[in-house]
């Protein structure tokens, strides 16, 4: 009984990306959620499609694979959004990447310029990617950097940042920031979400048919999985860098202080007066392990620095 109620409670979290592209294939959520992001109104958007209902795969290196929602917009724009958890520190890259390949791969040979849509990427992450900054929502468009008048339309990038989200609703509260709540929110916040907008509303109504679902339930599980064991290995390979890095530096650390000690008795034995032959046999007894000719070398410098 009690594993039928959990069961039946049981809600997917929209930020696993295999649950926000499930939500996306509702098509008043999928207005709902263009129109609060590209600042548009709802009834602007007459027609939407996903482009790539499977899982895509670029690169053979690429483990994980990317599951992002290429959507086509009034037959004009490409929109590629996609859900980042971890911190990815070269994002801006990726994302120009896959903008960029997103605009070429509309054009085949011969045709003319004129065929290319617009193409816009949606970033959602779940770390602070721009850290100078405050503000959750960021937008870019290519502009000349003094007059600031657009180079062209044809591509802009918009990115959300989860963390950066304030604590509390105001009254005021922005689509595009109830959006992001509602795509980082846990189980608490969807009513009081879904009530403050008709198209969330009809987001949170996807999630809860997809999370009765056994067999996509059992696709999100193994898709959480796969991220969460994605993440733990990065991290220990992180750690092993960490390690690694460390080890090394203590060795660095060690040859240092070793040279700077040979150089500090062989400065006392030269002020002193003593030849260097005995600073060399003076330093071979206190640093017996210290090949000979190293140690040669720089009581050579401490001495050859006084004659100059």
């Amino acid at each position: 009984m009690d594993k039928k109620r959990n069961d039946d409670n049981f809600l997917m979290k929209p930020k696993i990306d295999f649950a926000f592209k499930e939500i996306m294939t509702d098509e008043k959520a999928r207005i709902g959620f263009l129109s609060a992001v590209l600042k548009l109104k709802p009834e602007e958007i007459k027609e939407t499609y996903i482009l790539n209902p499977y899982l895509d795969k670029v690169h053979e290196e690429d483990k994980l694979g990317i599951l992002d929602v290429r959507i086509l917009m009034n037959n004009d724009t490409e929109i590629d959004t996609e859900i980042q958890l971890s911190e990815m520190r070269i994002w801006t890259n990726r994302a120009l990447f896959y903008a960029a390949k997103m605009f070429t791969d509309q054009i085949e040979q011969g045709q003319k310029y004129d065929v290319l849509k617009k193409c816009v990427s949606i970033s959602i992450l779940d770390f602070d990617l721009f850290k100078d900054q405050k503000e959750f929502y960021s937008s870019f468009h290519i502009r000349e950097d003094t007059r600031n008048f657009l180079y062209t339309e044809k591509m802009e990038f918009h990115v959300i940042e989860l963390p950066k989200l304030p604590e509390e609703l105001k009254e005021n509260s922005s689509d595009v920031e109830l959006w992001a709540k509602f795509i980082n929110a846990e189980r608490e916040e969807f009513d009081m979400l879904a009530k403050q907008n008709p198209y969330i509303e009809s987001a949170y109504k996807k999630l809860q048919i997809i999370s009765q679902d056994k067999e996509k339930r059992l696709e999100y599980e193994a898709r959480e999985k796969a991220i969460r064991d994605y993440n733990q290995s990065m991290y220990e390979a992180e750690q092993r860098g960490i390690e690694a890095g460390i080890e090394a530096g203590i060795e660095i650390g060690e040859q240092r202080g070793i040279e700077t000690g040979i150089k500090n008795m062989a400065k006392i034995y030269q002020k002193f007066g003593q030849s260097y032959q005995a600073a060399i046999e003076a330093v071979q007894e206190e640093y017996p392990k210290v090949e000979e000719s190293f140690i040669k070398t720089l009581v050579q410098e401490v001495y050859d620095l006084h004659h100059i």
